[in-house]
């Protein structure tokens, strides 16, 4: 067997146990958060109504996200039924187009490049990519930042490939490309569809010092009409339908006031972003952080496709970094899509160090070193504070501990040790999913407690919440949360407002209350009081009036 013919098997083996990676599992957990349940139930409303227009959330008009996530659940929902796995089967696949957009727009550079040593670019990138922490916890959750990273990495890697095209036919293909994408980022994140991949674009052609073709001017008066249009198979419909109310809550609220205020109560300091690259680019930040150090000695004018490679990954990091570190609200799934920039970097770092460059030798180190650290530190945490078992425990640290001394100390494998970093990753991670994640978010969901509650005959009773709303009844009582005109779910401040309210509904109702405020409602006169269970931080009562 000839070694070209064993090295595509291995990849392709490697590519098949990642996509079923990132399949595996994605109904064991709960949804938890204030987003997850809130984004899917919007989608089975929408599922529910055959309605690919106005997304509603308790019945009452939601327009804080365009539509494309809600569409790929719609999708799952009708294929595969209304459930935890079909709702996360789209931002799964998302994390999946952003590892295949990776890989070929790699392999697209290596086709053009002078550099021998970069063969290997375009699988290792898309290794990093899959392994990279940050996209895969966002791939595993109902989340709109994965799906609009899958849309921008497809859109600027479009707009890369037609910048190493000298044929003007393939050339305007590859644009055509870049502008559909960018339709389907308007419908996946609204204006910053828009803006991120121009401002990348910008700043590229300015690190270069490179005014844009004429040709790719041109596309303008075909491009930006055909991303409008592939947009306005929502945004025009919608804005028919609702018009005021939609252009307030959506672009002056959800746009505009997110940017410029902290009306949503999301503040960071500047730098936060620069902070939260680190740990979402795990395991391969040492990579990513020694790439970035050798831009002094990058040819930032040169016409070989690495060095074009290297300048647009560059400014497909920052432009996204320093846009929204100008943010008023700050979350850290706004820069994701930086991370398929951070990939190409690393990647192109990492194989040039399996080439025999010595530089990656202290990446590769401090790698080792960071899995050795995360698993003494992680052990000790865990047993400290007993969440884990010691089973689990041990089957967490023991690919991580095995990682960490042979990336040190066995640098002359280097292969190995970069196969090994990418599998210690994915099985940690597979066993702590197993392990302690989905018990986690159990604790962090009312599912569990809601079915309980429904065993018990109350399977019809409203919802309401006292002190505190959990967002995760949105979905698991979906249809009997009471929300109050503003399109909130009611919250009561007093024991005795949930006593009037089961007398006016003059039946059982059920009580979402921290339980350390059980005692309120197990102290009501004149009323009759189930605690149906708790997880751990919020307890589920029945309440009915005698």
């Amino acid at each position: 067997m000839q070694p070209l013919t064993l090295t595509k098997r291995v990849w392709l083996l490697l590519f098949l146990a990642v996509i079923a990676f990132y399949y595996y599992g994605l109904g064991h957990m709960p949804f938890v958060g204030p987003d997850e349940p809130r984004y899917a139930e919007v989608a089975r409303e929408m599922f529910l109504r055959g309605d690919l227009v106005t997304p509603t959330l308790g019945g009452h008009t939601w327009f804080e996200k365009p539509p494309l996530l809600y569409w790929m659940m719609m999708a799952s929902f009708r294929l595969f039924g209304v459930s935890e796995w079909a709702a996360r089967l789209g931002p799964a696949l998302s994390g999946l187009l952003t590892v295949f957009a990776v890989f070929w727009a790699g392999r697209r550079v290596c086709r053009s490049s002078i550099e021998p040593q970069l063969t290997g670019l375009a699988p290792w990138s898309a290794i990093i990519t899959a392994s990279t922490l940050g996209i895969i916890v966002f791939s595993r959750g109902v989340d709109f930042d994965i799906v609009a990273t899958m849309t921008t990495a497809w859109a600027l890697s479009f707009f890369l490939v037609s910048e190493l095209e000298e044929n003007e036919k393939r050339r305007r293909r590859f644009l055509f490309g870049f502008y559909v994408f960018i339709g389907l980022s308007l419908l996946t994140k609204g204006l910053i569809g828009l803006i991120i991949p121009f401002s990348v674009v910008g700043l590229y052609q300015l690190v270069r010092r490179q005014f844009p073709a004429r040709s790719v001017l041109l596309t303008f008066g075909w491009g930006l009409p055909l991303a409008f249009a592939v947009a306005s198979t929502w945004y025009v419909p919608v804005i028919l339908k609702h018009g005021w109310p939609f252009i307030d809550e959506f672009f002056i609220q959800h746009h505009f006031a997110r940017y410029l205020s902290n009306k949503y109560r999301h503040p960071q300091p500047f730098y936060f972003y620069l902070l939260i690259l680190i740990p979402l680019s795990l395991p391969w930040t040492a990579f990513l952080i020694e790439g970035l150090v050798k831009v002094r000695r990058w040819r930032l004018r040169s016409t070989d496709s690495v060095d074009r490679l290297r300048v647009f990954a560059l400014a497909w990091l920052l432009m996204p970094l320093a846009f929204f570190s100008f943010s008023g609200s700050k979350l850290p799934g706004y820069i994701l899509p930086v991370l398929p920039a951070g990939a190409l970097i690393a990647g192109e770092r990492l194989t040039k160090f399996l080439s025999g460059d010595r530089d990656g030798l202290w990446a590769m180190r401090i790698t080792g070193a960071l899995f050795g650290m995360f698993a003494i530190l992680g052990s000790v945490y865990v047993v400290r504070y007993g969440s884990l078992s010691l089973k689990c425990v041990a089957m967490i640290g023991v690919p991580l501990i095995i990682t960490g001394p042979a990336c040190i100390f066995w640098t002359h494998r280097k292969t190995f040790s970069a196969l090994l970093v990418t599998c210690a990753t994915f099985l940690a991670l597979i066993v702590a999913l197993n392990c302690g994640v989905t018990s986690f978010a159990t604790r962090e969901s009312m599912r569990d407690l809601i079915q309980l509650a429904n065993a018990r005959g109350y399977g019809s009773a409203p919802v309401h919440a006292l002190h505190q709303i959990d967002r995760s009844a949105e979905f698991y009582a979906a249809g009997r949360v009471v929300y109050a005109a503003d399109g909130e779910p009611v919250r009561f401040e007093s024991a005795l407002d949930i006593l009037e309210a089961a007398r006016k509904t003059g039946a059982p109702i059920l009580v979402i209350v921290p339980i350390e405020y059980i005692y309120q409602l197990t102290g009501l006169p004149s009323a009759r009081i189930e605690v149906v269970g708790n997880n751990g931080k919020l307890a589920l009562v029945a309440v009915a009036s005698q």
